[in-house]
C-alpha cells in the first residue's frame, strides 16, 4: 500500500508541469515568482509538537494575457472558462506547489498511545491553482492532492533531521494516522483596500489591508475562513499580504511581475479565524479507526512580522504565529514562526 501511495504521489506531482509544457511554455517556468516556505513550532515557540514543522514550495506564473496564447491543455481552459470566479477580465496566473508538513502529541518520548492527545502525523502533497487578479481582487481556485499516514514519511523526516541535529528521537510513531489519498478544493477571494492611493505604484510610505475569505472542501480539511492583514513600510509590495503553508498559497506574488516590485520593507499583523468542520489531523482517518481527538469547532491565528526587500527579485518575510486551542484537552495555544523567501523573474 505504501508504494503505491509513494507512486501515485510521485506521479502526480511530475505531471503538474507536464500539463503546461507544450509548445513553448516551458520558457514561461523560468519567470514568474517561486515562493519557499519553512514553518517550525521552534521559532518563537521554542516546542516540538502540535504542528511542529512545515515546508513548502510554490511557484505563480507570470501573467498570461491568455489561456490560448499559453498553450495551455483544453482541460484546464474548459476548467478556467467554467469558473465564473475567475472567468473575467481580470488578469490570469497558473500555480503549482508541493508541500509537506509534520504533526506530533506534547509528550513525543513515550510509545504508548496518547488517545488525549493530537496524534501523529504526516502530510505530502502537491497543488494546482488557477489565479484571476487586478489591483483590488485576487481569487484563487486550487486543487490538492495528496496522501496521509506513513507513506508521507513523517516519521523519517522527523526523526532523520533530529538524529542529524543531535536530538531526541519521536518515539511514537507507530501511532500515527493510517494510510489515506487525501483530495481538497479551495477557493479564496483577497482584495487590497485604498488601491486608489497605492504606495507599490506610488512609491514611499503607505499601508494597506489586505482582507480575506474563502472555503476548503476535502476529506483532509474542510473550514470556512476569513481574516485579514494591515501592513505599513517603505515601497509596499502591490500583492495581496502574506503568503502561508498550505491552500491558496501564492498570495504575494506581485500583481504585474517585476514592474511592481521594487526595494523596499514593512511592518504586518493580521487575524485569521476558521469554522473547521473536518480536520483528518483531529478526527482521524475517514474510513479506518484510529487515534483521534475531539476537535473545536472554531479556531483563530493571531500573527505579526517583517518583510524586506533588497531587490526587486527577492523578499525575506519572517511572521510569528499564535494559533488559538484547536481540540478539546489542549492545554495552551500553539505559537510557531513561518520563514518564506520569494524570488520574483
Amino acid at each position: 500500500m505504501r508504494r503505491v501511495m509513494t507512486a501515485f504521489m510521485a506521479f502526480f506531482l511530475l505531471s503538474l508541469p507536464n500539463a503546461v509544457l507544450a509548445d513553448g511554455f516551458a520558457e514561461k517556468l523560468r519567470a514568474g515568482t517561486f515562493v519557499l516556505h519553512t514553518e517550525n513550532d521552534k521559532f518563537g515557540g521554542g516546542t516540538d509538537e502540535f504542528y511542529t514543522n512545515g515546508v513548502q514550495a510554490t511557484w505563480v506564473s507570470p501573467v498570461l494575457e491568455s489561456w490560448e496564447d499559453a498553450d495551455v491543455h483544453a482541460s484546464i481552459e474548459m476548467l478556467a472558462g467554467s469558473l465564473p470566479l475567475i472567468n473575467d477580465e481580470r488578469k490570469h496566473s497558473i500555480s503549482f506547489g508541493i508541500g509537506h508538513t509534520i504533526f506530533t502529541p506534547v509528550d513525543t518520548q513515550t510509545t504508548e498511545p496518547q488517545p488525549d492527545d493530537r496524534p501523529y502525523a504526516g502530510w505530502l502533497y502537491g497543488t494546482l491553482g488557477l489565479h484571476a487578479k487586478n489591483s483590488k481582487r485576487l481569487d484563487v481556485f486550487e486543487l490538492t492532492l495528496g496522501i496521509v499516514g506513513p507513506s508521507a514519511l513523517g516519521e523519517q523526516v522527523q526523526n532523520d533531521y533530529h538524529r542529524l541535529i543531535g536530538v531526541d528521537e519521536a518515539n511514537g510513531w507507530e501511532h500515527q494516522l493510517h494510510d489515506e489519498p487525501g483530495l481538497m478544493l479551495t477557493w479564496e477571494r483577497n482584495w487590497r483596500l485604498f488601491p486608489d492611493k497605492d504606495p507599490a505604484r506610488t512609491g514611499g510610505w503607505g499601508f494597506d489591508a489586505t482582507p480575506h475569505f474563502g472555503a476548503t472542501v476535502g476529506n483532509v480539511k474542510t473550514y470556512v475562513n476569513a481574516g485579514g492583514e494591515v501592513r505599513f513600510g517603505y515601497n509596499l509590495p502591490a500583492d495581496f499580504g502574506t503568503s502561508f503553508i498550505g491552500p491558496a498559497d501564492g498570495v504575494n506574488a506581485p500583481i504585474d511581475g517585476l514592474e511592481d516590485s521594487r526595494p523596499g520593507f514593512h511592518v504586518f499583523g493580521g487575524l485569521e479565524g476558521k469554522a473547521v468542520a473536518r480536520d483528518i489531523f483531529l478526527d482521524g482517518n475517514t474510513w479506518r479507526d484510529s487515534p483521534s481527538v475531539a476537535k473545536r469547532p472554531f479556531v483563530g491565528d493571531a500573527y505579526f512580522g517583517l518583510s524586506v526587500r533588497p531587490s526587486s527579485h527577492f523578499a525575506v518575510t519572517y511572521t510569528q504565529v499564535v494559533r488559538s486551542k484547536e481540540f478539546y484537552g489542549q492545554t495552551h495555544p500553539h505559537v510557531f514562526g513561518s520563514l518564506s523567501l520569494s524570488f520574483n523573474f
